[in-house]
């Protein structure tokens, strides 16, 4: 299956970009009348045939459109700490879409050791992974924000944050297990960098209403711990 990627689609045909044509026409070797489908982003599913097969201008004429196509059935925003590895983070927002997220923040916080991203490159990175995942939906990628800030801005559903620092008895028993996430259509959740959050920031978070979590007995990484509360979500959603 042909999948293409087009956010402003209008009528009942789309140009699609240079890129994009160049990809159709010369490496997937389409020709004029072949079958494709098409996605918005925004949870529009096309199906359509091309029209015009110019490698820099290829042109598709719509067939069936497809509104609100496999929704997630949850809302889950992921604030999370940029790894200092940038492929890390890339792998990260790879296979979140992949598996099902909503929105996503670079969290700023005090041991985080990148806080600048690219966000044209991991916007590509995001449409290659909806189109992987057969989805029609984008996840939005927000800009880096200070976690003192994220803080701030009042959030509806379940707010969580994960981390590592040990209870008095150096234990799990002050925080609840990720898979007994509380009923609720939204989660927000916040995964900290590859050092953890300072007791001050797990301390402002828990002073906001977020409810402390744990991702088991071991401790992941950053991109693995942000996988995983996206499988918890999805496997949440499905029971």
């Amino acid at each position: 299956m042909n999948i293409f990627y087009n956010p402003d689609i209008e009528g009942d045909t789309v140009l699609l970009e240079e890129q994009e044509s160049k990809h159709a026409i010369r490496v997937l070797r389409l020709k004029k009348g072949d079958a494709v489908s098409l996605v918005d982003g925004k949870g529009g599913w096309y199906e359509a045939a091309v029209e015009e097969d110019h490698p820099k201008r290829c042109l598709l004429k719509v067939i069936k459109q497809i509104p609100g196509y496999r929704p997630l059935p949850y809302h889950l925003h992921l604030a999370i700490s940029p790894t200092k590895s940038v492929e890390r983070f890339e792998w990260f927002l790879e296979k979140a879409t992949e598996i099902g997220i909503s929105e996503i923040t670079p969290l700023i916080c005090h041991r985080t050791e990148r806080n600048r991203i690219n966000p044209e490159r991991l916007e590509r990175i995001l449409v290659s992974a909806m189109k992987q995942s057969l989805r029609a939906f984008k996840p939005r990628l927000h800009d880096p924000e200070p976690i003192s800030d994220f803080l701030k801005t009042k959030r509806e559903g379940i707010n969580g944050i994960a981390h590592c620092i040990p209870d008095q008895a150096g234990g799990l028993k002050d925080r609840e297990a990720i898979w007994d996430l509380p009923q609720g259509s939204s989660y927000t959740i916040l995964v900290g960098p590859e050092g953890d959050f300072t007791e001050e920031e797990v301390s402002a978070a828990l002073r906001e209403g977020y409810t402390p979590f744990h991702l088991g007995e071991g401790r992941l990484r950053t991109e693995t711990a942000g996988v995983y509360i996206c499988v918890a979500a999805s496997f949440y959603s499905s029971r």
